[in-house]
């Protein structure tokens, strides 16, 4: 079941008028408004675990005015790229603060348990799902010059051409449901690594590389230079091009999206989670926001943090379904 299950056109007034009401401070004479509906009474700082021009740095920068504007005070988007994003999120686990949130994709997140021994961080338990944002648009690409058309033609030139051809995809999740797929269509494809996956997009272009799974924009210049084509997208069609889902082109099982999302830390209330996800949906419910993040290959999904934690989950099922074909076990 696809993370679109939870999401319904027309949500987000429902949404917003729901989280709104389960956090209203009580105003009756002699009671105390709660602690969430007096924050934040200071600077709040997105933590953000890539570099600008990202999925995640645009929607935080298209949402910080909004959110500053409704909550009076700055809201600073603070770019911390590197080291999977390891770097942010000890950044955010450090300060131990409600000002201070982690604004990203979780895709890194749940890949973490499998590529790494001891980590510093338990998502559990040091990241609270506060509001689903978008979903970004995953696509696989080929050399326009290669041949095949299709996903399906590129699968069986593959089986045709072993050992002869190289693949890319963007670390983490990604990565690990791309090679579990190759692996279960007995495709013996070299894997090129890439620190930063964009990288390998121009190769892709020039076919140095045969294969790239990446989010969309990247590939997007490319495909209107006749240069890639793009075979199938992740979870979803989109109005930017005209492609069918990787689903609809014959493989279920490589098919998946990335989920934007802000985190609070260990120990943030329910209810200030609640509100602080009420003014995101909000911040979010305009068709500019929906226009701009459409345009960037991604889409609006808003939602709190119960429906946010869902589509984690589902995440979480597709990856563990992937790391079996390639006999990866969690590491704790």
């Amino acid at each position: 079941m696809c993370i679109w299950h939870y999401f319904r056109a027309g949500s987000v007034a429902v949404a917003v008028a729901a989280l709104a009401a389960a956090v209203l401070p009580q105003t009756a004479s002699g009671q105390t408004a709660s602690p969430a509906a007096s924050w934040p009474q200071r600077n709040v700082r997105f933590i953000i675990p890539f570099g600008p021009g990202s999925g995640a740095d645009i929607s935080a920068r298209l949402l910080s005015p909004r959110l500053q504007q409704k909550w009076g005070q700055p809201v600073i988007v603070e770019n911390r790229p590197g080291g999977d994003a390891m770097v942010a999120i000890n950044a955010f686990t450090g300060a131990n603060d409600d000002h201070t949130l982690l604004y990203g994709a979780v895709a890194s997140f749940v890949a973490h348990p499998y590529l790494y021994d001891n980590l510093s961080y338990s998502r559990e338990r040091d990241l609270l799902a506060i509001a689903r944002v978008s979903v970004t648009v995953m696509a696989v690409g080929i050399p326009e010059a290669l041949g095949p058309r299709t996903l399906k033609e590129f699968v069986a030139h593959a089986k045709a051409n072993p050992g002869k051809l190289n693949a890319a995809s963007v670390q983490g999740m990604s990565e690990i449901i791309f090679y579990g797929w190759m692996k279960r269509e007995g495709l013996d494809v070299s894997k090129v690594p890439y620190r930063d996956i964009v990288q390998a997009v121009p190769d892709l272009g020039e076919g140095r590389i045969q294969i790239v799974m990446s989010s969309l924009a990247p590939q997007l210049p490319l495909a209107a230079a006749k240069k890639v084509r793009v075979v199938g997208l992740g979870n979803r069609r989109t109005p930017v091009i005209d492609v069918p889902t990787i689903t609809e082109a014959g493989f279920p099982a490589l098919d998946h999206a990335g989920l934007i999302g802000l985190f609070g830390p260990r120990g943030m209330s329910t209810d200030l989670r609640k509100r602080i996800a009420a003014d995101v949906i909000e911040a979010g419910s305009t068709a500019e926001i929906t226009e701009r993040l459409t345009g960037t290959a991604q889409l609006p999904a808003f939602a709190g943090p119960e429906e946010f934690e869902k589509s984690i989950g589902q995440m979480i099922a597709t990856l563990d379904s992937a790391a079996s074909a390639l006999e990866m076990k969690r590491k704790q």
